[in-house]
């Protein structure tokens, strides 16, 4: 009896052979090759797409869809303990590449990475990346919120911030401790009231915590989760928005916001990928404002001329390599 052995050819495979055949005809490189038709790639999220965090994600991704580099779906609200069936789901299914974030599930995805080596990941971690195929990346955006601290720290009149955050992780606090620091270097008075809700999406859990804020005296929020500016708002005080501009939703109250701008690190990854060059990276300084990554806005018609020119001149200063963002990781405490 005769016995068929079958063979599959992944996208790495396939290029591989292809060169070589290229090289032994004398046809020289064949660069278009990987690029022959756009990358399958799926993403993971544990939260609503339009969570801000992840809604960057999206809009990258939704990006280069756009392009035509891509063909891109997601799953949202996926729970921890759904995860690694979601991730061999994406696998099985062929995907170049999965984008997600594994911060609660890190052991997890990656035992399950590692049994897909011809599919790339790209997973938000508080952790580095590990063979075959695991990448890494986090919104490295402390430069950005130093720059709103500073104008915060300088439109306050009670001198006393409040900051309402989701957990207490690497993540986080290093934007909290980021943003405390660029108050203080304009404002050494300034004092901070610090609380953290325990969830990434709990919008009336973190208006309650703004409000007691509020209550001790706050007369600006930071806003590192939803519901902090509905309260900053209904008060009539000002907030700092982080990762997106919120601005337009909250007219008159956000005086200034940190942005994320994923797509330097996505088309990265999808570059990768498509030219077989994808290896376990981090990719974490793409996040920084060198590489378009970050950057901040700031309300003219609310923030005082004097300290916004001050973080524009600071914000030119860390472009030109001039000013370092200290990361400080430690969880931020409350100052008074």
């Amino acid at each position: 009896m005769a016995l068929t052995k079958t063979f599959s050819w992944s996208r790495r495979t396939f290029l591989s052979a292809a060169i070589a055949v290229s090289a032994t005809l004398g046809l020289g490189q064949p660069a278009a090759i990987a690029k022959d038709k756009p990358l399958k790639v799926a993403a993971i999220y544990t939260v609503p797409v339009e969570q801000q965090w992840v809604s960057r994600i999206n809009k990258a991704l939704k990006a280069a869809e756009a392009r035509g580099d891509i063909t891109y779906t997601f799953s949202e609200n996926v729970a921890n303990t759904d995860y690694e069936r979601v991730m061999r789901e994406y696998a099985e299914q062929g995907m170049d590449l999965v984008v997600g974030e594994a911060f609660a599930v890190e052991r997890a995805a990656r035992k399950v990475a590692a049994e897909y080596p011809e599919t790339a990941f790209l997973m938000g971690s508080s952790f580095g990346p590990a063979k075959p195929n695991f990448s890494v990346f986090d919104n490295w955006i402390h430069e950005p919120s130093y720059l709103t601290g500073m104008i915060a720290g300088a439109a306050t009149k009670s001198n006393v911030i409040g900051m309402v955050g989701g957990y207490a992780i690497p993540e986080v606090n290093r934007l909290m401790n980021a943003f405390m620091e660029g108050a203080l270097a304009v404002n050494p008075d300034v004092k901070f009231l610090v609380t953290f809700i325990n969830s990434w999406y709990d919008p009336p859990k973190a208006k309650e915590a703004a409000f007691a804020m509020i209550d001790k005296g706050a007369d600006l929020l930071y806003a590192e989760r939803f519901g902090v500016s509905d309260a900053a708002k209904e008060k009539g005080i000002l907030a700092i928005g982080n990762v997106i501009d919120t601005a337009a939703d909250y007219p008159g109250t956000i005086l200034a916001s940190a942005l994320w701008h994923m797509e330097p690190t996505i088309d990265k990854a999808i570059e990768a990928v498509a030219t077989d060059s994808f290896e376990p990276a981090d990719y974490g300084s793409y996040s920084f404002m060198s590489y378009g990554g970050g950057s901040f806005v700031a309300d003219e018609s609310l923030a005082p001329a004097e300290a916004l020119a001050a973080a524009k001149e600071k914000e030119q200063e860390i472009l030109d390599g001039l000013f370092r963002v200290n990361v400080n990781d430690g969880e931020p405490k409350s100052t008074m």
